[in-house]
């Protein structure tokens, strides 16, 4: 049976390419912004790879008052403080991280459909 390996391919995991060995994320701080599908038509953006110089409470106000959307910080034992916001926000948050001067352009991901 050893010359049938086969790989049955399992649920659809987001943050696969994240965690896989030969990205490049452990090489330079990106700051990766994914989508989530929840239910229906319902999304969840989430940004993760923030510096901790900064303070993720004041960040998240001024994306909620930008957007028109609500949002949490959730602590997450392996990633970290997570920024979650309501919909569908990865050019919204990639384009205010960068004209806030806390991301550069090129330290950005966007992960999703």
């Amino acid at each position: 049976m050893s010359e049938l390996d086969v790989h049955i391919p399992s649920a659809f995991d987001p943050f696969a390419d994240a965690n896989s060995v030969d990205s490049a994320a452990g090489t330079k701080e990106y700051v990766h912004v994914r989508v989530q599908q929840r239910n229906g038509r319902k999304c969840l953006t989430t940004v993760q790879g923030l510096k901790k110089q900064y303070s993720y409470s004041k960040i998240l106000k001024d994306l909620k008052k930008e957007f028109c959307c609500n949002g949490t910080v959730v602590q997450d034992p392996e990633l970290g403080q997570v920024i979650q916001l309501q919909g569908d926000q990865r050019k919204n948050v990639s384009t205010f991280l960068i004209q806030a001067g806390i991301v550069k352009k090129e330290n950005i991901k966007l992960h999703g459909f």
